[in-house]
């Protein structure tokens, strides 16, 4: 059922936002010119390797294809390329991956290996569903990038703090999931980038990260 639901909402979503695609697809070439969408390979169902798509808002490097960070340098970021991640525009292109069943619309989002690799047990159960292009934590660290760039070292921050909360929620989620909470989980992802200011809950994150003291997902 999830899936049936996943493709006929995948082809009503591009049906609805194929004039944005076409629009911004044209303003990316124009602007930056090619490639017009980020490609990098991530796991998903049961560790299998796919490629996800996503409008380019950067300017070209390597880094990314290879699971680095940039945080902090947002001198890469292309003027339009900041109104693509502010809305999320730039994740549109992700439902060709469920269209292709490689992503749900609902699920936990999917890692590049590098950081699979650092958490591997718990990733292994993680990867029992499809990865997804939206859940809880989706919408808790929908400023992640900001998150980051606040960091003395943004690549040992998210391995030690941002991943394993991510993990958190990505368990319970998937202990706790039922269809009507994917549905859920949709209103309140399209909330989160309507009603930014709601959804930005990362203060007390990043002050209890520096200062040492062990986070809990039980404490929000």
């Amino acid at each position: 059922m999830k899936r049936s639901f996943d493709v006929v909402l995948a082809i009503i979503g591009f049906a609805l936002v194929s004039p944005l695609l076409l629009i911004f697809s044209g303003l990316l070439l124009l602007s930056d010119g090619f490639p017009l969408f980020f490609r990098q390979q991530r796991l998903g169902l049961h560790g299998k390797a796919f490629l996800l798509y996503k409008f380019r808002t950067m300017t070209i490097s390597n880094c990314g294809t290879e699971g680095s960070f940039d945080a902090g340098n947002k001198d890469r970021i292309t003027r339009l390329g900041k109104f693509l991640r502010k809305t999320k525009i730039d994740e549109l292109p992700q439902l060709w991956n469920v269209l292709t069943g490689d992503m749900s619309l609902v699920g936990p989002r999917p890692e590049v290996r590098k950081w699979v690799d650092a958490y591997p047990e718990r990733w292994a159960n993680v990867l029992a569903v499809r990865p997804g292009i939206t859940d809880p934590a989706s919408i808790y660290y929908r400023n992640e990038e900001e998150l980051l760039t606040k960091a003395d070292d943004p690549e040992a921050f998210y391995r030690n703090h941002v991943l394993p909360h991510k993990l958190d929620l990505y368990e319970e989620y998937l202990r706790s999931r039922t269809f009507w909470g994917d549905i859920s989980l949709i209103f309140k992802t399209m909330l989160s980038v309507l009603l930014p200011s709601r959804y930005s809950r990362h203060r007390d994150f990043v002050s209890s990260a520096k200062t040492g003291i062990p986070f809990s997902a039980k404490k929000h």
